[in-house]
């Protein structure tokens, strides 16, 4: 199984393996992570499981829908080149080593 790095709001990675076909939320929630309330469920409708890539990672993800997008304008804390609704990326074998941060809601 591939793994994924995790940074909570306080700033404490944690390694999780995740599940080919999931999404990259439910990876993080399955894992026990409530800094992400993804209240939507993954429905593309809210921004409570924004997540930060990491830099590395950013180019090598698929592009975001116009749907992601505008939510994520819409956020205190959007950053252009690495936001990411989590609910958005289909977690696949090519995203092993894979780094985010939970962002913080607003």
């Amino acid at each position: 199984m591939s793994k994924i790095t995790v940074t909570d709001l306080n700033g404490k990675p944690r390694e999780i393996e995740a599940e080919v076909g999931l999404s990259l939320m439910e990876v993080i929630r399955d894992n026990d992570f409530d800094d992400l309330a993804a209240i939507c469920g993954g429905c593309c409708s809210c921004c409570t499981c924004h997540v930060f890539v990491d830099e590395n990672w950013a180019d090598k993800l698929p592009p975001r829908e116009e749907d992601e997008e505008s939510l994520l304008e819409d956020s205190d804390h959007y950053d252009a080149a690495l936001s990411r609704l989590s609910c958005q990326v289909e977690f696949d074998d090519s995203m092993d080593g894979l780094k985010v941060t939970i962002a913080p809601e607003g």
